[in-house]
């Protein structure tokens, strides 16, 4: 079968999307308002950019009614941003923040999640996140205006946040303590338990 998106409604190619680029890493991404307001919400169109400069995206895409999300809009505000990695553990927290609530209302406070401060910005880090990401602002590229309208915000890394039961004693992050989760369609997530090896040849890198 042959899908033609010019062909679809945005609904349909969401759908697709979805359920075939899985599974997908979850960013628990915290900001705040010039208000003070934190705010504090998931997003599975999240990934690693690059280690030079040392940057991540992710892609908040606009409310039906075509505005722009609170992360996004509180971001534009002040450049500023943490990403707190989702372990199995905290998936039912991160899956409560994806409501949406009233601007004037902060995630951690309605759903009681604890938040600690970050070292190099002001958004507040995920207390019992396991791995954080500090972000500032490098560039916000806005792919389509209107109802699911596609934001592409990347932020330059400048503080990492590692729990030390995290690193093994060769200095290697234990994924299995990590036990991040994933998105896959509609309501369904996976764990990151379930890993094989396949080694490089001939690799550059």
């Amino acid at each position: 079968m042959h899908h033609d998106p010019a062909d679809m409604s945005v609904k349909e190619i969401y759908q697709l999307l979805v359920q075939l680029v899985v599974p997908r890493p979850i960013a628990w991404v915290s900001s705040i308002s010039n208000d003070g307001v934190t705010n504090l919400a998931p997003y599975s169109f999240f990934n690693a950019v690059g280690a030079n400069p040392p940057t991540l995206m992710f892609c908040p895409v606009n409310r039906r009614d075509g505005t722009f999300k609170d992360s996004l809009n509180n971001i534009l505000e002040n450049s500023e941003f943490v990403v707190s990695v989702v372990s199995h553990d905290l998936g039912d927290e991160m899956n409560q923040t994806a409501a949406e609530f009233d601007k004037e209302i902060s995630e951690f406070e309605a759903v009681g999640i604890a938040s600690t401060p970050s070292s190099c910005v002001k958004p507040p880090r995920v207390a019992q996140s396991l791995a954080q990401f500090e972000c500032r602002l490098n560039r916000v590229i806005h792919l389509a205006p209107g109802p699911a309208g596609a934001n592409i915000v990347i932020g330059d890394i400048v503080q990492f946040h590692v729990a030390d039961e995290l690193i093994s004693p060769a200095g290697k992050i234990d994924q299995e303590r990590l036990d991040a989760i994933g998105r896959m369609g509609g309501a369904s997530y996976t764990r990151t338990t379930d890993r094989f090896e396949l080694t490089r040849k001939n690799s550059g890198s």
